[in-house]
């Protein structure tokens, strides 16, 4: 068996189309984290989220509505107000306001213990991880507890409960929605940003954030970066590879976006990391390597459209 499963007319996807659609997952994602911190320099978390979230969902909404793709049933559209508050509000949206006291590649980092939580969440539900499994589980968490115990994050209370609540919450409505009955994967995501973004304007409301003075171009560009680049190209690109390649090479985000996250933070935010934050990133994405590896070995050869595809990367 090839590593590119086949598509559905049975022709397999050419290597560039397949890199450069693997190459805009890593990189557009793993720059969306610094673009949130060059949006936040005008746009206070939460209503950045709700602009960011709007903005894409309405141009996704659109076009598939355009394209004839059916609009989400009512049913649906209860489904997606509950998801978004898992999968919007309380992963991207904690981000944001995380990004305003700690740097974008040590949220990068602590947003790569997602798969970690997920893999406990899909435990209570039944299903029980192989032995492999349990071991990168537990050399992933000893990850978690070495970042959070010292450096940076453990100096910033707020940083540090928005970052361990993001990933609990993107890991549990993905575990949730699998049973779920929601649209396709591209609407889903439409909704889950449309839906999210009400959530998120309310937050922003209870938080008391506002806009004072005229944003600045440079981070005005960085909201639309995240709308474009991040919410729908990105997201696009995903779903492609989740239709082409196996699962594991397109969920291989989840330990590339970090690095590449800490080494945009470095070369253009100037963003400096201890060697007690790279050596937790190591441990943490050592143990989501151990995780993918062996779901990978379990999977079937191809891989079906997830129905509870989201917005943009876990939490960003």
């Amino acid at each position: 068996m090839s590593t590119a499963t086949s598509t559905r007319d049975g022709a397999a996807p050419g290597a560039l189309a397949v890199a450069f659609a693997l190459a805009s997952v890593y990189i557009l994602w793993g720059s969306t984290y610094l673009a949130i911190r060059f949006a936040l320099e005008s746009y206070p978390p939460f209503l950045l989220g709700a602009g960011r979230m709007f903005l894409a969902g309405l141009i996704m909404y659109v076009v598939l509505r355009a394209r004839g793709v059916a609009s989400p049933t009512g049913r649906q559209w209860r489904t997606l107000w509950v998801l978004s508050i898992w999968m919007v509000l309380l992963s991207n949206g904690l981000v944001n306001l995380a990004e305003t006291e700690v740097g974008s590649g040590l949220a990068a980092i602590a947003v790569a213990s997602m798969p970690l939580f997920a893999g406990v969440f899909a435990m209570l539900r039944g299903r029980h991880p192989s032995k492999i499994e349990w071991v990168g589980l537990i050399i992933g968490f000893l990850g978690v507890l070495w970042l959070n115990a010292g450096g940076e994050l453990s100096s910033s209370m707020l940083g540090l409960i928005c970052l361990v609540i993001a990933p609990i919450a993107w890991a549990w409505g993905s575990i949730w929605s699998r049973d779920q009955d929601l649209p396709q994967p591209f609407m889903s995501a439409a909704g889950q940003m449309l839906t999210g973004s009400v959530w998120m304007l309310i937050a922003a409301v209870i938080h008391g954030e506002r806009i004072t003075q005229m944003p600045s171009m440079s981070a005005t560009a960085a909201m639309f970066y995240l709308v474009v680049a991040g919410s729908i190209f990105g997201f696009t690109a995903y779903i492609w590879l989740l239709h082409h390649v196996r699962p594991a090479l397109a969920t291989s985000y989840a330990y590339v976006n970090p690095p590449i996250a800490v080494l945009f933070g470095a070369l253009i935010g100037g963003e400096r990391f201890t060697a007690h934050d790279l050596g937790a990133m190591a441990v943490i994405l050592l143990g989501v390597v151990i995780i993918t590896l062996s779901k990978a070995r379990a999977a079937k050869p191809v891989a079906p459209a997830p129905s509870s595809a989201s917005s943009s990367e876990p939490a960003a």
